[in-house]
């Protein structure tokens, strides 16, 4: 296979990397529900010594609280173990304009207090001539917030948003996330934004240089942010199958989506993970093996009928699919089954 495979790890994946870069909605918890197995395996990824940060593309609410929702879910979190799109955005901020200049904020109050504490000066109408717009989800935005950031964005201030996520995993299904709210202002101006949130990897490489983790790792749910990452920053990544994107995507996934690890949930942590290895025209994992065939993906001879035995098959089916389009020949959507 290619370098955008699947890797192997022969020691569970707690015990190979120092520091886990832990998406929250759809890894760590569902809306305002826990995940099955959520707590229970980062208490035991901690217990074999890594270190854990929360790195979200929600902007709208303070570390603190986002802490506070952890612990109350049985995972323990200092404010200072969350790393938030907010925060990045003010970073980026910072490559472009000058502490003390105004910025119009569209967004709830971890934004705010980000940008401030970059030492900008927040305003909240584009009469007051802003140099830059920086925009994150909050519940209660609405026509006039996003109205202030077009007229301020067409008379040329910078637009920066914390995150492009079209949707966020709520309780009751998904909902329009931030990058669905940028769009509108998008639509207005015509002006493309800088964005600060996955699938940029700002957000991981501060946490990783906060921490000065030498073997850092991404876990998410979503390919085209979390993994896409990753993948973009040059560390490996491993997709949890509880959140937005499905085995079926994996199996799908362009290069630059691709995890390298893929498992059921935040347990998979403490598991050992094999890689697929190409045998007589198969792509085999232990007892389950996937192959491409006249442009049709098939699955056995063993299938594995064990938790394991179906991530396997998934695996496998994931190298014979992207060595496929590695090669020229993707798979047709319509030809993948559910997994």
């Amino acid at each position: 296979m290619t370098e955008a495979g699947l890797l192997a790890s022969q020691e569970p994946l707690a015990e190979r990397y120092d520091l886990a870069l832990v998406d929250l909605d759809g890894v760590a918890y569902r809306g305002h529900e826990p995940i099955d197995g959520a707590a229970d395996g980062l208490d035991r990824a901690r217990g074999a010594g890594m270190r854990l940060v929360f790195v979200t593309n929600n902007a709208s609410r303070e570390p603190e609280q986002v802490a506070d929702q952890l612990v109350g879910l049985g995972i323990p979190t200092a404010p200072d173990e969350v790393m938030t799109a907010a925060q990045a955005a003010a970073e980026l901020l910072a490559t472009r304009v000058p502490a003390g200049s105004r910025v119009l904020v569209v967004g709830g109050a971890g934004l705010v207090t980000a940008v401030r504490a970059k030492g900008y000066e927040v305003v909240a109408s584009a009469d007051d001539e802003p140099v830059a717009v920086v925009q994150g989800f909050a519940p209660d935005l609405g026509w006039a917030h996003l109205a202030e950031a077009a007229y301020a964005v067409q008379r040329g201030a910078w637009h920066v948003a914390s995150n492009l996520d079209l949707s966020l995993p709520t309780a009751r299904g998904f909902a329009p996330g931030n990058g669905s709210l940028v769009g509108a202002v998008r639509a207005a101006t015509g002006v493309e934004p800088a964005s600060a949130g996955k699938p940029s990897p700002t957000m991981y490489h501060l946490a990783v240089e906060r921490y000065g983790a030498r073997a850092p790792l991404v876990i998410g749910d979503r390919l085209d942010t979390d993994l896409a990452g990753a993948r973009s920053g040059g560390i490996p990544g491993l997709h949890v199958l509880t959140g937005v994107s499905s085995a079926r995507d994996d199996v799908l996934a362009v290069a630059g989506e691709r995890p390298h690890y893929i498992g059921a949930d935040l347990r998979s942590l403490l598991e050992p993970h094999p890689a697929p290895v190409l045998r007589e025209g198969w792509w085999v994992c232990r007892e389950a093996a996937a192959r491409v065939h006249d442009g049709a993906l098939e699955l056995g001879p063993a299938r594995g009928s064990a938790p394991d035995g179906r991530l396997d098959l998934v695996r496998a089916a994931c190298a014979a699919a992207w060595d496929a389009a590695d090669h020229g020949a993707p798979l047709q959507p319509s030809a993948v089954p559910e997994l």
